[in-house]
């Protein structure tokens, strides 16, 4: 049989999980737990362990038993024992005799890049970490209780309320909370929307003809066959929409080919769904960093009951808060609620109500349009040190978003990227983006995320870049590995 501690109500407040198994009695069991135990490393120099007192009775063993195992593992300098300070593991500065030795491997040193130029990331160095802290304090002081219970699968309500005012303002969204849902990001949006009893038409989803192939793949893996449309310089050509009655863009900034949906092509798509029946998913990434005008309004102020609108914190914020939310056509929010179930597993509510605060006290405003300009910034300087080292390849795309698509001479992709590689520059292909089932002729070139590394590295990774990249004739010496 063997006994384990449970609980303290001690004002110390220290766990401690012990099991008394072996011969020898109990008194020996626990000096045998407790020598292992910091043998071990479970119990690190320093730690305070509870009064014996304690101890005894939630062990159920005698309080000399505890007393005489502390004493007798105090003799051997395991443990100290001092007045006002109770007994605590000692600080074993010697080295251990063999027999005591636990053979420690050292966990493997993660080997990144030396320039980080992947794109999808902003600069993680960025996050508003004053202002993000300001607000989930405030959040945290003024939420009711049932905040702490189980959560809403629409969201919470001054979230949807802040979302619905800051999404009209900037964004031109039309839509109130009630068709609002959170989610985790896009990636759960689209898990949600083409999940079993979402309300979407089934048959083939037109997408882009480059995009993520996460994405994809992610469609694949619910049933979803997906038809590529090609890209011309207005953007996706949805004159080639044919039987689908669902497709999926990014009209603002087309991933990651750069260019913005043109607007003539903006009323033939919704003039398609309103003929079909049919419905646009528009992705707005990375609809807040326009550089050189001001940003074009969402698609789905046109008609919000053809539009289903999808945005997260992901680029804006960080990844890592894994907020973002759906706007939905009445006839679509059941399903999507369905699909979530009836309460919310996803998105932490303390976090959504920090975004909302975050929001409606403008510090959101404040970081997007720093970040903004700081964006700004670090594509000027790609292009100027591209202008300077590498003017025959060509920024393609408007200036807005985290990336930029270098174009480069015909053959030279993969010998760029093997360049890449040895010089220890992290950054993607543009053929890795394209869908297999497209007719589009395959373009050679990079996709450079500007935003992810860090102010202080950039200037480096720039460097590097311009050292990878093909000569206008695209042959390459031996300096490239």
């Amino acid at each position: 049989m063997v006994d384990s501690w449970v609980n303290s109500a001690e004002r110390i407040g220290a766990d401690l999980h012990v099991e008394l198994s072996g011969p020898g009695g109990r008194r020996a069991a626990l000096i045998r737990a407790l020598r292992e135990a910091v043998r071990g490393g479970r119990l690190p120099p320093g730690t305070r362990l509870p009064p014996y007192r304690s101890l005894a009775a939630d062990l159920g063993v005698a309080r000399n038993t505890v007393a005489d195992a502390y004493a007798e593992l105090v003799a051997e300098g395991w443990l100290t024992a001092r007045q006002g300070s109770g007994t605590r593991v000692a600080d074993r500065t010697a080295p251990l005799r063999p027999a005591e030795r636990t053979p420690v491997k050292a966990p493997p040193r993660a080997r990144g890049p030396r320039h980080d130029l992947r794109q999808g990331t902003p600069d993680a160095s960025s996050f508003p970490r004053a202002a993000w802290l300001a607000s989930y304090r405030r959040a945290l002081q003024q939420a009711p209780n049932e905040v702490f219970g189980p959560g809403d699968p629409a969201g919470r309500r001054e979230l949807r309320e802040a979302l619905t005012e800051y999404l009209a303002r900037a964004r031109g969204v039309r839509t109130e909370p009630e068709r609002i849902v959170i989610c985790s990001g896009f990636a759960h949006a689209l898990r949600l929307l083409f999940g079993p009893g979402s309300g979407l038409p089934r048959g083939p989803l037109a997408v882009e003809a480059y995009g993520l192939d996460f994405h994809r793949g992610l469609l694949a893996a619910a049933g979803v066959r997906t038809a590529p449309l090609p890209l011309d310089a207005d953007g996706a050509c949805v004159e080639r929409l044919d039987r689908e009655r669902a497709v999926l863009l990014t009209p603002a900034h087309q991933f990651p080919t750069g260019g913005p949906l043109h607007a003539s092509r903006r009323t033939a798509v919704i003039d398609w769904a309103r003929a079909r029946g049919g419905v646009l998913l528009e992705d707005d990434y990375d609809g807040e960093f326009r550089y050189d005008r001001k940003p074009v309004g969402a698609v789905q102020g046109l008609d919000p009951e053809r539009v289903i609108y999808l945005g997260s914190v992901s680029k804006s914020l960080s990844p890592a808060l894994r907020l973002g939310w759906m706007v939905l056509p009445e006839r679509y929010v059941d399903g999507a609620l369905a699909a979530k179930g009836e309460r919310e597993a996803w998105a932490s509510a303390l976090d959504q109500l920090s975004l909302a605060d975050l929001i409606a006290s403008g510090a959101y405003d404040r970081h997007v349009r720093r970040m903004r300009q700081r964006y700004r910034a670090r594509r000027d300087r790609l292009v100027e040190a591209l202008s300077t080292h590498a003017p025959h390849v060509e920024v393609t795309g408007v200036a807005a978003g985290l990336h930029a698509v270098l174009r480069l001479p015909p053959g030279t992709e993969r010998s760029a990227l093997k360049a890449a590689a040895w010089q220890g520059v992290a950054l993607d292909g543009l053929a890795a983006f394209r869908h297999p089932a497209t007719d589009m002729a395959p373009q050679d070139g990079l996709v450079v995320g500007y935003a992810t590394p860090p102010e202080h590295a950039y200037a480096a990774a720039l460097e590097a870049l311009c050292r990878i990249l093909p000569p206008p004739d695209g042959r390459r010496g031996p300096a490239a590995g």
